[in-house]
């Protein structure tokens, strides 16, 4: 009732005015309503204007007293001017009727152009809001590895859709709940459009509901090139920067389709697996003998030590640890394989970069027909990648190195170079002339047996 009278004053004002200037009654009727669109049209700008002010001084002064993230964001993303943008159509709106009684039709296009301008407005302001809100809540601490993104982009989806819904039935002047119903017809076409969008949709929520990606977890998908860590996680793109700065993007339905590995659970645990194995030559093991044992004690202290243990319990008939019979797996004394695996189980147990509250084992596979596969299996303490592959890579060479002590041997197909050495050696080549020999392959006792060797090659 207020802005009926605040109407009609104006607009008699504005008649008042121009009849005193002199200005004939033809033209007072036109310019009268031009005159008054302009004075409505200022108004609602300097509306918009001192409300966008007052909201942004009042934003600022609770961020002198306390730093909130939302407010702060709201005020980076101008949401607070977009969202005051919406008042210039209000006011227009309220405001236009008054000055075209006698024209409908002019009155009906411009009310159709100022509410459509109000819902666009409407839309871009809270999709603004949306994003700074979202934003805001993937730097919490509980949150900064969920997939908010998505979600705020279904919210963004979904309100667009209404908006869009609201201005077409604005255009064609029927109600929003007839069009939404007469979209039942095309939900076909809508379902073809809006695929990915709609997968994406569910496929964030199972992801969510499930916990199973966070934006920083290593992921790595088999058959694919996706192998490094997640950047970023959308309602219908998850960014994956692989470990050679290449960028992978998939769909997030990929993920609850296809079978994916992630490793949080390894970053989030006390270490990271080592697993690697040897194979064996099966001919090369053999019964440890006394004097085998005794010249291996003189190999490493803590290896003399198990073996001393393990005799005392064999003379006490105690053949079989009863009191850690799994402890046989890492190791025995009866051949040299079984010493081995005992060494190695040493060798682990005192290694500073093992996580010793994690399973350490060394084991024996299936024989295959590359000989019989020992496995190592421990946890390195560093899990950042270039230290754990060093870290195995010391391990490694390491248990390569020390074979031979044990007289034992990896398989390993033949080169040409051994042919060649083979022959050298048959038609009396001595080994000293020939390099590529495998060190500790000829021993002293052996060299005093053999008058083509006269010195050990090392």
């Amino acid at each position: 009732m207020n802005t009926n009278k605040f109407a009609e004053d104006l607009l008699q004002g504005i008649k008042y005015i121009l009849s005193h200037l002199g200005i004939p009654p033809k033209v007072l009727d036109q310019l009268d309503i031009a005159i008054y669109l302009i004075l409505i049209l200022t108004i609602a700008i300097i509306a918009e204007r001192i409300v966008h002010s007052a909201i942004l001084r009042f934003s600022r002064r609770i961020l002198q007293y306390k730093q909130l993230t939302v407010v702060s964001n709201l005020i980076e993303y101008n949401a607070l001017k977009r969202l005051s943008y919406v008042i210039p159509p209000l006011i227009i709106a309220a405001l236009l009727p008054f000055a075209f009684t006698h024209n409908i039709l002019v009155l009906s296009i411009l009310e159709k152009i100022t509410w459509i301008y109000f819902f666009v407005m409407l839309a871009i302001s809270i999709n603004t809001i949306l994003s700074s809100v979202g934003d805001a809540l993937m730097t919490k601490g509980e949150l900064h590895d969920r997939p908010i993104k998505g979600f705020i982009q279904i919210l963004q989806v979904l309100f667009s859709c209404i908006i869009a819904i609201i201005v077409i039935s604005i255009l064609i002047n029927k109600s929003p709940f007839n069009l939404i119903t007469g979209l039942g017809a095309f939900a076909a076409v809508l379902l073809l459009i809006f695929k990915d969008t709609i997968l994406g949709f569910v496929a964030g929520v199972l992801l969510a509901k499930n916990d199973m990606i966070h934006i920083g977890d290593w992921i790595e998908i088999d058959g694919s090139s996706v192998n490094g860590i997640v950047i970023d996680i959308s309602l219908t793109v998850v960014k994956v920067q692989n470990f050679d700065n290449t960028i992978v993007t998939i769909p997030p339905y990929t993920l609850v389709t296809q079978e994916f590995i992630n490793w949080r659970g390894m970053s989030e645990s006390g270490g990271r697996r080592i697993m690697r194995q040897y194979d064996l030559k099966l001919d090369y093991i053999k019964p440890c003998t006394p004097d085998f044992l005794e010249r291996m004690k003189q190999f490493d202290p803590d290896l003399a030590n198990y073996i001393s243990i393990k005799q005392k319990q064999a003379e006490e008939g105690k053949v079989v640890n009863t009191e850690n019979p799994a402890g046989i797996v890492n190791g025995t004394i009866e051949t040299n394989a079984g010493l081995l695996r005992a060494y190695m189980n040493i060798y682990l147990k005192r290694h500073p970069s093992i996580n010793q509250n994690l399973l350490v084992m060394v084991r024996t596979l299936a024989p295959t027909a590359n000989g019989l596969p020992l496995q190592i299996w421990c946890f390195s303490a560093n899990k950042v990648w270039p230290s754990y592959e060093s870290i195995q890579a010391e391990i490694l060479e390491h248990f390569v190195s020390v074979l031979p002590y044990f007289e034992l041997y990896p398989f390993q197909n033949a080169s040409a170079r051994d042919y060649i050495i083979s022959g050298l050696l048959e038609v009396g080549i001595k080994a000293d002339q020939l390099y590529g020999i495998p060190w500790n392959t000829f021993r002293p006792q052996e060299k005093e047996n053999n008058s083509n060797t006269e010195k050990t090659v090392q």
